[in-house]
């Protein structure tokens, strides 16, 4: 389906929340999306049925489509997947959202309004109106990733690691999918630190995460584990990762001019 706007949520094991989730999604973007949109769900061979729901969801609605994974490989892949198929697809923006309503739909409409002027809005608990609804030890986890991430890449963007985030064509291509490595939650880590690198304007809105209230969640130490490892690996390749944004945008925008 060729749309600018594209909503990517990855599923596994979200039988009990995936309809929910699309239907509200796809009620909120009728609302604020004048344009064609198209939601994702990018379902990693989940055996709990997830994946033949989409399937009834997506022969309901034209605009939503499923992606099929028989492997699965982490939300990272999952994500970087998702984003691949939404630019062959024609997105400008791509959101990236979970399945089970910790990121409310209500707040597609402001994360699409900053994107007006940003290349890339992450949907942030960290700053002034954000809050987390969360359990204690999803929430530990969540902030002691996100201020080690700070810490080793020395930046001043608080919610590196969300989740909920709005991106635009321009920063896909230039940073390259292909080379992210991270394949867990890390991957939210090392796309936002890659777009600043490459000089991209990088906005956070407030938003309230919630708990999710059917199905187990994903978050676990192992986020932490390898936030770690690959956290000191990004920085240290950080001249490395300019240089090629800059050679790739370079190259994207003489392909525009022709």
């Amino acid at each position: 389906m060729d749309a600018e706007v594209w909503v990517v949520i990855p599923t596994y094991n979200e039988a009990a929340n995936v309809e929910g989730i699309v239907r509200a999604a796809v009620a909120e973007l009728e609302r604020v999306v004048p344009s064609a949109f198209c939601i994702l769900i990018v379902d990693d061979n989940s055996p709990d049925g997830t994946g033949e729901i989409a399937d009834r969801l997506a022969d309901a609605h034209p605009e939503v489509e499923v992606l099929h994974r028989s492997v699965k490989t982490g939300l990272g892949g999952a994500y970087l997947a998702g984003f691949a198929y939404a630019l062959a697809g024609g997105a400008e923006r791509v959101v990236v959202m979970d399945a089970d309503f910790s990121h409310d739909p209500r707040y597609l409409e402001p994360l699409l309004d900053a994107a007006e002027s940003a290349d890339m809005v992450l949907g942030s608990r960290y700053v002034p109106g954000g809050a987390f609804q969360i359990g204690l030890v999803r929430r530990t986890i969540s902030r002691g990733g996100g201020l080690y991430a700070r810490a080793i890449l020395g930046v001043p963007i608080r919610g590196l690691t969300s989740g909920f985030r709005c991106v635009h064509r321009r920063v896909l291509e230039a940073i390259g999918l292909e080379t992210v490595l991270a394949k867990g939650y890390v991957c939210n880590i090392e796309i936002s630190y890659r777009a600043l690198l490459a000089g991209f304007r990088v906005e956070e809105i407030p938003i309230v995460c919630h708990d999710r209230t059917a199905g187990s969640s994903k978050m676990s130490t192992r986020f932490i584990l390898e936030a770690m490892s690959a956290v000191p690996r990004l920085r240290r390749s950080a001249p490395g990762l300019v240089a090629r944004a800059a050679e790739t945008k370079t190259r994207i925008g003489a392909s525009r001019v022709k």
